[in-house]
C-alpha cells in the first residue's frame, strides 16, 4: 500500500486534492482511488488490468464507469471493495485506508444469486444473518426496503417465483440491508431485457434520491451510465486508465422520457460515444 503523499497528489481529472480539502474545510470524499495499478501473473504472461488510475467520489453521489470489454471496470469495484490489493496506488473509503474486505460497502452483481430455498424476504435478511444486524431493526429494514422497491406481495416468494427483474430487486434489498455508505454495482441489469431494464434505472434513481447512498455503477450501456449518474468515467482499453470524467449537468430527480429527449442528455451521450469511438479508432 502507498504512503499518505498518494493521496496528497492533484489529479487533473479529479480537480480533487486531499489537503488542499482539508485546509478548506470541506468534506473527504467518500471515496478516494489514488494513482492504483493491477497487476496479473499468468502462466503465459503479465498482465495489467489497470493504470494509473485516480477518482474522487463525493459523499451521496453516484458515479457510472463505461468502457471496453476488459478495461478494468469490475476490476476497480473489486479494489474499492477490499478484495483485491492495488499494486501501487491505493484506496480509501469513508477517509480510511482500504486494506482488506470491508463490510461497510454493499455489492449488486450481474446476477442475483439468491438462494433458491430462502424466500425473498429470507434472501434479504440474509445480509443480517451474516453481519449480525439485530433482528427487530434488520426486519423493519426488509419491510422498507420491499415497499421502496415495489416487492410487496412477493416478499413470501421463491426466487424461482420471481422475474429477473424482481430477483434484482431482491439483490438491491440485500445490498441495501445494512444501509451501507458505499454501494458498488456491476453490471446489475445487464441480462434483463430493454423495458425491464428501463423500469429498474427509473427505480434505481428513486432509491437513490431517497437514500443518498454513495453509488459506483458499472455498466456498457451509454444510456444507462447517463441517466442515473451525476458523473459518468471514461476508460481506455486495458491498461484502463481515466479517459475523461464527464459531468452529466441532469438534475437528480429524472423522468426517463423527458431526460432522454434532454439536451444535457444528448450531449452527454454523444461525448461518451465520441470517446468510445476514438477508442474503437486508436484499436
Amino acid at each position: 500500500m502507498p504512503d499518505d503523499a498518494t493521496f496528497s497528489k492533484r489529479d487533473a481529472r479529479t480537480g480533487t486534492d486531499a489537503e488542499g480539502a482539508a485546509g478548506m474545510g470541506t468534506a473527504a470524499p467518500a471515496v478516494r482511488i489514488g494513482d492504483v495499478a493491477v497487476r496479473f501473473r499468468t502462466k503465459k504472461k503479465d498482465v495489467t488490468a489497470l493504470r494509473d488510475v485516480s477518482l474522487d467520489i463525493g459523499a451521496g453521489e453516484f458515479v457510472a464507469i463505461v468502457g471496453p470489454s476488459g478495461c478494468g471496470k469490475s476490476t476497480l469495484l473489486k479494489l474499492v471493495a477490499g478484495l483485491l490489493a492495488p499494486s501501487p496506488g491505493g484506496v480509501l473509503l469513508g477517509g480510511e485506508r482500504v486494506r482488506g474486505p470491508r463490510p461497510d460497502i454493499g455489492y449488486v452483481f450481474q446476477r442475483a444469486a439468491l438462494l433458491d430455498w430462502r424466500s425473498a424476504r429470507r434472501n434479504i435478511l440474509l445480509q443480517a444473518e451474516m453481519r449480525s444486524v439485530p433482528a427487530g431493526r434488520a426486519r423493519a429494514r426488509a419491510d422498507d426496503l420491499i415497499r421502496m422497491t415495489g416487492l410487496d406481495g412477493f416478499e413470501d416468494a421463491y426466487p424461482h417465483e420471481l422475474s429477473g427483474g424482481m430477483q434484482q430487486r431482491v439483490a438491491l434489498c440485500r445490498a441495501l440491508l445494512h444501509e451501507p455508505p458505499v454501494l458498488l454495482m456491476d453490471e446489475p441489469f445487464g441480462a434483463l431485457d430493454a423495458l425491464t431494464r428501463e423500469q429498474l434505472n427509473v427505480e434505481l434513481n428513486r432509491i437513490w434520491r431517497e437514500t443518498r447512498t454513495t453509488v459506483l455503477l458499472v455498466t456498457h450501456s451509454i444510456a444507462e451510465a447517463v441517466y442515473l449518474a451525476d458523473r459518468v468515467v471514461v476508460m481506455s482499453p486495458r491498461p484502463g486508465t481515466v479517459t475523461e470524467v464527464i459531468e452529466v449537468g441532469l438534475p437528480p430527480e429524472r423522468g426517463y422520457a423527458e431526460t432522454l429527449a434532454s439536451s444535457a442528455f444528448r450531449e452527454a451521450t454523444g461525448r461518451v460515444r465520441e470517446l468510445l469511438g476514438a477508442v474503437s479508432a486508436h484499436d
